[in-house]
């Protein structure tokens, strides 16, 4: 972390606190990026021991989650810390919070992939799978490098590719329900796959909500519940001009 940006901190303890609460959350992104790479890669290999790998993973994510969450409850009471401080350690309990979902649907995703494995594949090798899949791991990627550089732009970019993983979710259920409907055979293999599509589509709304705890740590703005229209409007006229908050 830059320490000059840090100066505002009598503290140089203080300093070292924030800075390693903001490396343990992306030390967590990184895994549960990895979790889900490691997921949808094995339904393309037909990897049925990938559930193993996942798990492992799993058990890191959940302890990185408490150690992170102690940090911040420490922080809390022994700093009392007011503005921007104040607002990264409210983004930050709330973003490990929904990092730690995004892992919980990987190993559902790396669970039917164990079980796929062990079925005939089809000539596609879930192409479907693959493509929807690369968007959302995109999103999760970017919306941990907009938390990483405090990028408010960034994040509200990500933020509206939710709407193309909606749209691609939409189109792959429907095209899952004519498979069934066509041939009664395709039925189990097309619940999985939608099972799959409905775990990515949650992992994109979880990685839009990384980008709106964004948003509230440079702006100090809840966007919750907000259009992204009215979002990037207010972002780029009428919002007062962000305070200064620690960057690594």
């Amino acid at each position: 972390m830059d320490t000059e940006a840090l100066s505002h901190h009598i503290s140089s303890r203080f300093n070292e606190d924030l800075e390693r609460v903001r490396s343990r959350v992306l030390e967590m992104g990184g895994l549960v990026e990895r979790q889900l790479s490691q997921a949808l890669g094995a339904i393309v290999d037909a990897d049925s021991q990938v559930l193993l790998t996942v798990a492992r993973e799993e058990l890191l994510v959940n302890q990185l989650e408490r150690t992170i969450d102690e940090d911040c409850s420490r922080i809390l009471a022994t700093r009392s810390p007011a503005a921007s401080d104040l607002r990264l350690l409210i983004a930050v309990l709330k973003t490990i919070t929904d990092l730690e979902r995004i892992g919980d649907e990987g190993e559902k995703i790396a669970t039917i992939a164990a079980r796929l494995a062990g079925r005939e594949r089809p000539s596609s090798r879930y192409r479907e799978l693959r493509h929807f899949g690369q968007l959302v791991s995109s999103m999760v990627h970017d919306a941990l490098d907009a938390f990483a550089r405090l990028d408010a732009e960034l994040a509200l970019q990500v933020a509206r590719r939710d709407r193309a993983v909606d749209d691609e979710y939409e189109a792959i259920q429907r095209q899952c329900i004519t498979f069934m409907m066509e041939d009664p055979r395709m039925i189990r293999r097309s619940l999985d796959v939608m099972w799959v599509v409905r775990s990515l589509e949650r992992v994109g709304d979880h990685a839009k909500n990384l980008c709106e705890y964004v948003i509230y740590m440079v702006h100090g703005k809840d966007v919750r519940h907000t259009r992204l229209e009215d979002v990037e409007k207010e972002l780029r006229g009428t919002l007062p001009s962000p305070v200064a908050v620690p960057v690594p």
